[in-house]
């Protein structure tokens, strides 16, 4: 019979409590973190950390179930910031993450999600799915199931009414994130209900939540037809209605969140109109022409992004057309508030600080290639300012064909035929001896779209950001170059890595 488990956790200043766990120690660190959220009710994302010995007892991330004991310590770290009404024994821990300088200014050093630019309800995905509270009569029903669980190891089969407001439950929960998640965000759900609640593992099943995982999905699908009648653009944008006659069909160009975006189609504000949204779109048109009007252009843009995100993924626009209705989209500080709208994160201080602390790691991997392409990123290093170096460095590693070209002079005609031929890059015209470039721009599809910029550092978070602002596909020859930013650099969405991706991030550990 297993020996009974007992374990301090740490869950705040002068804030602890004894854990007792009667089947022993779970086989997981997932189904300890699971037992201790029920036990301590603990409603935000956290992880856990034990007292490690051999580095003077001091915390460290527990990520194997092998480094505990009986009688062992772990402290709590919420990986989120807690409510304003949270029990003032609560508290955050730092995270271990880059700085951000964004929120570094608050006094904080935990990353802020949220901000005035964004509209959104929703969030992005947690690193640990919170299973809500059902309704009350099925806490009833799972309270005596987990009762006779505990006393005799039975297992409940839920009657159709549990099992639909158990399904019901968790389908609001995960809409408050997408209605659109991945395979594995499936799994991720079903297998926290199941840790929550053990007396509703399935038997039979390897993982013990193959049915609910496909009850799940089919409960989704019905929910997306419930929200298409209602009108919700991020579904409606996959109705048959709005595909091309000659390729009508369910599965053909679907639209959906696939980078991390978390308001990916919003719907319009309330009280607002197509008509009455396009309005103030006109006026922007001539806001952008006025000096010092940077407050005005910075509202009415907040005010009209659910109108220009559906125009973007509806319509899919060609770059000038954009340029031609949105003109003020096309400025750094616009591109860093749309991103932000889209993803709730920052994009040029979070890239920059990113960059920088990963700096150390990316000149260790650099220095290791041999050949004439290590030949050519050495050169480069000793010639090059550090950030710039790095990103030159990073694009000549993955073999990417992103252009990062210099030139003296903008029309000379091989330097324009350079740029027709650019289907995304990077140009650095003007050198002065002694100072940084003055003109860095970016090239998408053949046409500058942004110059004056401040450095190749800063032009590749905007060339990144843009990526978003218009919905556009990375270019194939780019997609691991890009991929690794998304998801190494900026980590949005950075479970599923390719094999390329997943290489390089090895190396940077």
């Amino acid at each position: 019979m297993t020996n009974q488990v007992v374990l301090r956790v740490i869950l705040g200043p002068d804030n602890s409590q004894r854990v007792v766990i009667s089947a022993g120690l779970p086989s997981s660190v997932a189904a300890l973190e699971a037992e201790i959220q029920t036990q301590c009710k603990i409603m935000t994302p956290f992880r856990l950390q034990f007292m490690d010995p051999l580095f003077g007892n001091d915390f460290v991330n527990l990520t194997s179930i092998e480094e505990i004991q009986d009688k062992a310590t772990l402290k709590v770290v919420y990986t989120v910031i807690q409510p304003q009404d949270q029990d003032e024994d609560s508290f955050s821990f730092p995270s271990t993450s880059a700085p951000d300088v964004a929120s570094s200014s608050s006094g904080d050093s935990t990353v802020i999600l949220s901000s005035p630019e964004s509209t959104s309800s929703r969030s992005s995905w947690p690193d640990l799915f919170l299973v809500p509270r059902f309704t009350y009569d099925a806490e009833i029903k799972l309270e005596k199931a987990h009762v006779a669980f505990k006393e005799n190891g039975m297992l409940l089969i839920p009657d159709p009414k549990l099992k639909s407001d158990i399904l019901e439950g968790l389908i609001q929960e995960v809409v408050k994130h997408t209605v659109y998640p991945t395979d594995r965000k499936f799994d991720q759900v079903a297998e926290a209900l199941i840790l929550r609640h053990p007396c509703l593992k399935e038997k039979g099943s390897p993982s013990g939540y193959a049915g609910w995982k496909m009850s799940l999905k089919y409960k989704l699908s019905n929910y997306r037809t419930h929200l298409r009648k209602v009108g919700c653009p991020e579904v409606c944008v996959n109705a048959l209605k709005h595909k091309p006659a000659e390729k009508c069909s369910p599965a053909y160009d679907v639209k959906r969140p696939k980078r991390g975006e978390v308001d990916y189609c919003p719907p319009f504000p309330l009280g607002e109109s197509e008509q009455s949204l396009e309005t103030i779109r006109i006026e922007l048109l001539s806001d952008v022409k006025k000096r010092n009007n940077r407050d005005a252009i910075k509202d009415k843009m907040n005010k009209t992004f659910s109108l220009r995100r559906q125009e973007v993924i509806y319509d899919a626009p060609m770059i000038s057309e954009l340029q031609e209705r949105w003109p003020a989209l096309f400025d750094p500080a616009e591109i860093n508030a749309e991103f932000k709208r889209i993803t709730t994160m920052p994009l040029q201080s979070r890239f920059l600080s990113q960059l920088d602390f990963l700096s150390e790691s990316l000149l260790r991997v650099f220095s290791k290639r041999s050949g004439k392409q290590g030949k050519m990123l050495k050169d480069l290093t000793d010639r090059m300012m550090v950030r710039t170096c790095q990103l030159s460095n990073f694009f000549n590693y993955q073999q990417s064909s992103i252009n990062i070209f210099f030139a003296q002079d903008m029309t000379d005609v091989s330097t324009l035929n350079a740029i027709e031929k650019t289907t995304a890059g990077v140009y650095v015209a003007k050198e002065t001896p002694g100072k940084d470039f003055p003109d860095v721009g970016i090239i998408i599809e053949g046409v500058v779209i942004l110059q004056d910029l401040d450095n190749v550092a800063l032009a590749t978070a905007m060339l990144f950001g843009l990526f978003y602002c218009f919905n556009m596909s990375y270019p194939a020859q780019l997609r691991y170059t890009f991929e690794v930013i998304q998801k190494v650099v900026m980590e949005l969405d950075p479970t599923e890595l390719s094999r390329k991706a997943q290489n390089l991030k090895t190396k940077l550990q």
